[in-house]
């Protein structure tokens, strides 16, 4: 089964093209969960939200970043639930942003990509401003296990106009970036409509996703911005068909909404994270 099926399969389960993000920060995760900062709060939260979502998204999304920084027990923590959610049928997108080339690159797309010790995730975000050589040995992992890989293409980030913005030939240099991934995006279509490529493009760029839509009509969209970085449902789903060829990410907006941080006990914490992803894929839902 491709990974586009079981994306789509996974949202059509829960009703909305919603990613949760995972993004342990320390200071953020409530008391409730063990002492902040240890291993153990970061285990107690991290299976908590996942019991709490499994259900209500289409995948979720570790930040490698945050769990890189509790050292080799985040590592663990985050290989765990990789493991579970990949056993549960939920796709999982490892948030890492490689980007190098040769045996380097090979190294880390099979520790993203491959199984244990790798994380064996369904796809792995990377950067490719070092050139199409940096992507091919992620694309080639995935083209052999039926898994996906998500390049940043227009990032939500403000700062992404100083460099994805520039003009080449004409162009955006963003754009020049999507031509040249439609090859890639042949070469990981596995059924009719969809490809597994899957694309990086901000929910702060309504305009830029259907223009990026039109340049790679088959390709996955990874929406980072939704939520807590405050861009609409109408502008995450932007460059979606009908519900389908992506989904939209949020983070901090599902793991620590403001009527959680009150909460004195495991009951009222799991009754605010239950509102805050019943109204995100509401939103999400509707505007898919």
């Amino acid at each position: 089964m491709s990974f586009a099926a079981r994306l789509h399969a996974a949202a059509d389960r829960c009703g909305a093209p919603l990613c949760v993000g995972l993004d342990p920060f320390p200071e953020k995760i409530p008391s409730l969960f063990g002492d902040r900062g240890s291993q153990q709060a970061l285990e107690n939260f991290c299976a908590a939200i996942f019991d709490a979502a499994r259900d209500r998204c289409a995948a979720m999304k570790p930040q490698l970043g945050l769990f890189e920084a509790y050292g080799p027990e985040g590592y663990s923590v985050a290989r765990d639930l990789c493991r579970e959610a990949r056993g549960y049928g939920l796709p999982v997108i490892l948030d890492a942003k490689r980007g190098d080339i040769g045996t380097t690159a090979e190294g880390y797309a099979q520790a993203a990509l491959g199984a244990a010790p790798g994380f064996d995730a369904d796809c792995v975000t990377v950067n490719p401003y070092m050139g199409l050589d940096s992507l091919e040995p992620f694309i080639a992992f995935a083209a052999r296990t039926s898994k996906s890989v998500a390049v940043l293409v227009r990032t939500s980030n403000p700062g992404a106009a100083d460099f994805q913005d520039l003009s080449v030939d004409g162009a955006p240099l963003w754009t020049r970036v999507a031509e040249a991934l439609r090859p890639a995006q042949a070469r990981l279509q596995r059924d009719e409509d969809w490809s597994d490529l899957m694309v990086v493009v901000g929910a702060t760029w309504p305009d830029e996703a259907r223009r990026l839509r039109a340049i790679l009509p088959a390709a996955l969209f990874l929406v980072p911005g939704f939520g807590a970085q405050g861009a609409s449902a109408d502008a995450a789903c932007a460059g979606l068909r009908g519900g389908k060829g992506g989904v939209v990410n949020a983070s901090r907006s599902i793991l620590y909404p403001s009527s959680a941080a009150e909460t004195g006990t495991m009951a009222q914490w799991r009754v605010a994270i239950d509102e805050a992803l019943a109204a995100a894929a509401a939103q999400l839902g509707k505007e898919g």
